[in-house]
């Protein structure tokens, strides 16, 4: 909705949907900050145990006495808690709080998301005591033991209830996109997880079985739950920041379309030379590839919206947060087509590249999109400003620029290392060795992006129990023409 529209219209009606976008917000405020406080803790937790996990890459003697502190155990309960503990429970955090504003319906039951938020902590702290006690499924991206997921999906189903009864409650009319991939999601995730854990750890198949599956879980737990809610999260911060609309609904559709259906296809292409059958990888790569349509559509739908407005990254936290975020949805989803492809993936495949590729889609995508949707959600949920726009830069700039130095060390190191596998005189140790370079500016890295994690944490704790102050417009770096928060 444009400046000239909102012009036209009754002021009676922008101020009757100013006091209904107050009455959603003060719905969810308990439940939502609740879930916020929880997903943050998690990335606090999550991130000490990054830096633990990458010091030992390159300096295994490093808290080598316990047993509960090997690699092994702390790597994957760092995967596990920053995937549920932080991502899952800001992206319904998030979610919830995006669909009750295009819902127009505030949050009904406030008390059923304070508990199934208890149930998520439980779940989660029972998991990562889990792995970090020897418990560890061996499962990629399902390392926590299996008593864990009834808690989780105990807890997911409440969230899913809210959006369904969000959804009845609406007005009827026009449904905007960032709900069918929101609601969409709401129905992916427990389907994916029950799914996993029923064929992988409750009644498991036959070994030969178990990595197809596992990829599928791993591939689509990024692509069918992350992926649509961070991509809500910019279909809607993207023109409510700039009070325009987006360019095009039709480009939107076939973005959501394209992705539901092509995405449910990858994951195989992890087991490219694995005894697997050949369709069954051919078909994966060549989704892999098709996934470049919905992509394509989403980067042109949101950079013609950006058009004539790319100074308001300079006011903006928000935007400065989910543009960089949706600019590395495009390059790690176009790198992952590439990956797929069997003679790149020949060089990449069991390398550092690997590792590189997944944070460029799960922190400087999803991670990124979610700071951006608190920075604009916080004011409008406690109606007082953030107390500092000079930790919000140290935030973004520590952040954008570690995540940044961390994917392209070991994009590169990790191509390096893979062209040197095959060279068949080459002894693996030189090869082990020269990584470690690289593995040490991932370290650092690491640092860089928990100083913007510490940042981020000061900054909502003091957002949360700080004194009053009113907010009518987002914390602004420089400070212009405050625009109108269209419905």
């Amino acid at each position: 909705m444009t400046d000239s529209t909102l012009s036209s219209i009754d002021p009676a009606a922008i101020e009757r949907s100013r006091e209904e976008r107050i009455r959603i917000d003060a719905s969810a405020r308990g439940p939502l900050l609740h879930w916020l406080a929880s997903a943050l803790f998690w990335l606090l937790l999550g991130t000490t145990l990054a830096l633990a996990a990458s010091v030992k890459l390159h300096d295994p003697e490093f808290l080598a006495n316990h047993a509960w502190l090997t690699f092994g155990r702390v790597r994957p309960a760092h995967l596990n808690t920053m995937a549920f503990g932080w991502a899952s429970a800001g992206s319904v955090a998030v979610g919830l709080w995006i669909m009750a504003r295009l819902c127009r319906a505030p949050l009904r039951h406030g008390w059923s998301l304070h508990v199934a938020a208890v149930l998520w902590n439980i779940g989660n702290a029972v998991g990562t005591w889990g792995i970090l006690t020897g418990g560890s499924t061996s499962f990629e991206w399902l390392e926590y033991p299996g008593g864990t997921a009834p808690w989780l999906l105990a807890a997911f189903a409440v969230a899913m209830w809210q959006g369904v009864d969000m959804m009845r409650r609406r007005p009827p009319g026009h449904i905007y996109v960032s709900q069918w991939y929101l609601f969409a999601a709401l129905f992916w995730f427990p389907l994916l997880y029950a799914t996993a854990q029923v064929l992988l750890i409750w009644k498991p198949v036959a070994a030969p079985a178990q990595p197809p599956i596992n990829w599928w879980f791993a591939h689509n737990v990024l692509g069918l739950w992350f992926t649509p809610v961070g991509l809500a999260a910019a279909y809607y911060l993207i023109p409510k920041v700039l009070g325009k609309p987006i360019h095009s609904y039709y480009l939107s559709i076939i973005g959501f379309w394209s992705l539901a259906f092509f995405y449910a296809w990858n994951g195989m292409h992890h087991l490219i030379g694995g005894p697997y059958p050949a369709w069954l990888i051919s078909v994966s790569v060549a989704a892999s590839v098709m996934m470049l349509v919905p992509v394509l559509t989403v980067a042109v739908n949101h950079h013609f919206t950006m058009i004539g407005n790319f100074r308001a990254l300079r006011w903006s936290p928000t935007l400065r947060f989910v543009v960089f975020a949706a600019m590395s949805y495009t390059l790690v989803s176009v790198q992952g087509s590439l990956t797929a492809i069997r003679a790149v993936n020949r060089v990449t495949h069991f390398t550092h590249y690997t590792v590189a590729h997944a944070h460029l889609g799960m922190y400087a995508f999803v991670t990124m999109m979610l700071f951006g949707a608190i920075y604009y959600m916080m004011p409008r949920l406690l109606n007082r400003e953030w107390p500092s726009a000079a930790l919000i830069r140290v935030h973004f700039w520590s952040c954008a620029i570690g995540v940044l130095f961390y994917w392209g060390a070991l994009s590169y190191g990790g191509i390096e290392q893979g062209l040197n596998l095959q060279k068949p005189d080459m002894p693996f140790l030189d090869i082990v060795a020269r990584t470690l370079p690289y593995l040490r500016m991932r370290t650092w890295a690491g640092v860089l992006m928990s100083v913007g994690h510490l940042a981020f944490a000061t900054s909502f704790l003091l957002m949360l129990f700080g004194k009053e102050r009113s907010a009518i417009t987002p914390t602004l770096f420089a400070n212009p023409a405050p625009k109108p928060d269209p419905a």
